[in-house]
């Protein structure tokens, strides 16, 4: 089993993560969306496409653009489209 861990709380759980350059991608239905909310932040990945982003918000704690997903990624990312992968201090357990 393989958890996002930020502020205390499990973000996201699951078996079925991939791995893509060192980061767990976790299935959407894994995340829990109590957690995420609404970012305007996007990047462009030369190989996956345009990344967009959600902040996180735990017990009045505010991560912004902590978590990022592919929602059309280009076809070698297939895998990961609509996946959340997550940084900026959310600890990755397996």
């Amino acid at each position: 089993m393989v958890r996002a861990i930020w502020n205390g709380k499990v973000i996201a759980e699951s078996e079925d993560t991939v791995v893509v350059e060192g980061n767990h991608y976790f299935p959407r239905e894994a995340v829990n969306p109590l957690y995420l909310r609404g970012s305007d932040m996007y990047s462009i990945c030369p190989w996956k496409g345009q990344a967009s982003y959600h902040t996180l918000e735990v017990d009045g704690q505010v991560n912004v653009d902590a978590a990022w997903f592919y929602s059309d990624p280009k076809k070698r990312a297939a895998p990961i489209k609509d996946r959340i992968a997550f940084w900026r201090g959310v600890r990755i357990e397996k």
